[in-house]
């Protein structure tokens, strides 16, 4: 059974006060990143306000076969966790749509997530279930020229693209996108500042040029969501590993944290007013 097709455990109670209920998250780590690595942002988003968090389970082994044999496994594994997350919403967040959390590649992931049939046989249609998607350093356009921008929009981004393209289902669901300049790519510049133009370029190819802006691996440019509420922040690196700060660090989460817990009400808001719209007989 598809994530589309399950019946929806929601009871309904969170339509009378949207603005009340608090979120249930589910966290999509990145490229070759492993659950462990987002205890600590599981742990803040609870003591900021989160009913639960689940992080999905998927591991680096999971990257590396959707290297050979694209996304459509892996956005598989993803669509489980959702199903779990949506009962954990039923105990605890009154059966409200999730808030989806994607770092990096994972905000692809929460995007595929939401398309009626982005793989051929896949059907996941999972957009009644996320009620806001929050992207943190995911690099939504991506150059078709080399590197890893080739590959990850060959296997992910362009089927996204075509699916899902932008903000698609707002304002039913909302949608933010985290970027940070904290680096400057420069080919002559330090070792870091050469790493992260190598960086820069495989992910934008020609437009990434010396001075170009980004967490170090992934672009400002490349983080736009075309329609999504954007937040820039300053000095933060894109992975969890670099022993800086990070998206899921306290300073970064206590920037996106309330905009995306925002964007999420709004869209509870608006579903219950469809809902009313309709008689009480329509999806939320």
């Amino acid at each position: 059974m598809t994530v589309a097709e399950r019946p929806s455990t929601a009871s309904g109670t969170w339509i009378e006060s949207p603005g009340s209920i608090s979120p249930t998250v589910l966290i999509l780590g990145g490229f070759m990143t492993a659950p462990l690595m987002y205890r600590g942002l599981a742990g803040r988003l609870r003591n900021r306000g989160a009913a639960d968090v689940l992080v999905a389970n998927v591991w680096p082994p999971d990257w590396m076969l959707a290297g050979v044999r694209g996304t459509g496994p892996l956005t598989t594994r993803s669509g489980k966790a959702l199903i779990d997350a949506v009962r954990i919403s039923s105990r605890v967040s009154a059966g409200a749509p999730l808030l989806v959390v994607g770092h990096s590649a994972g905000g692809v992931t929460g995007r595929l997530l939401t398309a009626p049939e982005p793989f051929p046989g896949r059907r996941f249609g999972a957009d009644r279930h996320i009620g806001a998607l929050c992207t943190l350093g995911t690099p939504h356009r991506l150059a078709a020229g080399q590197g890893i921008g080739k590959r990850m929009n060959e296997v992910a981004a362009s089927i996204a693209d075509l699916a899902v393209p932008g903000a698609f289902f707002a304002p039913r669901t909302g949608y933010v996108s985290v970027a940070s300049r904290a680096i400057r790519g420069d080919p002559a510049g330090s070792g870091r500042e050469r790493l992260s133009y190598l960086m820069y370029r495989s992910i934008i190819g020609g437009a990434a040029v010396p001075g170009t802006e980004g967490d170090g691996l992934v672009p400002v440019a490349a983080t736009d969501l075309l329609g999504s509420r954007r937040i820039v922040l300053d000095g933060i690196l894109h992975s969890p590993t670099s022993g800086r700060e990070w998206y899921g660090s306290d300073r970064a989460v206590d920037t996106w944290w309330p905009v995306a817990v925002e964007a999420w009400h709004q869209a509870l808001a608006f579903r219950a007013r469809e809902r009313a719209a309709e008689g009480g007989n329509g999806q939320v």
